[in-house]
C-alpha cells in the first residue's frame, strides 16, 4: 500500500503529490474506520493469479466540502497500481462493490468524483452506470460529479 500511494501515476488524478508512509498509514486507518464505525469501506483489491495486492476499491463518507455536497452518500473510489491497468480489474472490482452496496447500504445512490484529464477512471464509471451530474472544482482542481442508483 506504501508504494502504491507514493507513485506518481497513481496519484496524479486524487491529489498530485505522492504519500508518505506516514499519510499511508493515515488512509489505511481511515478505511478501517470507514469499516468500525460506518458499516462499509475499502477493500483491498488482490490479483487472484499472482497473490499480489494491487489496488483499493470500496465506499466512503470522508465528510468532503464539495458544492453540490455529498454528504450522507456513500462515495465509490478505485485505484490500481499501473501494472494492472488496461486490464479491466477496475470495472470487475467496481461492479462487484456496487452489487455488495445494493443489498447492504440504505442510500438510494452512490456517487464519484473523478478529474476530468482522467480518461481511464471516466470509461470505467460510465460502464458500470454512473451518469455526471454537476462539475465543479475541489481542493482547487476540477471534479466532474457522477451519481449512480444503488438499486
Amino acid at each position: 500500500m506504501v508504494a502504491l500511494w507514493a507513485d506518481p501515476i497513481v496519484v496524479r488524478y486524487i491529489s498530485g503529490t505522492p504519500s508518505t508512509e506516514q499519510q499511508t498509514w493515515a488512509r489505511l486507518l481511515n478505511y478501517a474506520g470507514h469499516w468500525a464505525l460506518m458499516g462499509f469501506g475499502y477493500w483491498a483489491l488482490v490479483e487472484t493469479v499472482s497473490g499480489r495486492y494491487v489496488g483499493d476499491v470500496g465506499f466512503a463518507d470522508f465528510k468532503r466540502a464539495v458544492e453540490p455536497s455529498i454528504r450522507g452518500l456513500p462515495e465509490l473510489g478505485w485505484v490500481l497500481a499501473p501494472s494492472v491497468h488496461g486490464r479491466g480489474y477496475a470495472t470487475e472490482a467496481v461492479q462487484g462493490v456496487l452489487a455488495w452496496g445494493a443489498k447492504v447500504l440504505a442510500a438510494p445512490r452512490a456517487v464519484c468524483m473523478i478529474d476530468p484529464a482522467n480518461g481511464p477512471s471516466l470509461r470505467v464509471a460510465v460502464k458500470v452506470g454512473f451518469k455526471e451530474y454537476a462539475r465543479t472544482s475541489y481542493a482547487g482542481s476540477p471534479t466532474i460529479m457522477f451519481e449512480r442508483p444503488l438499486r
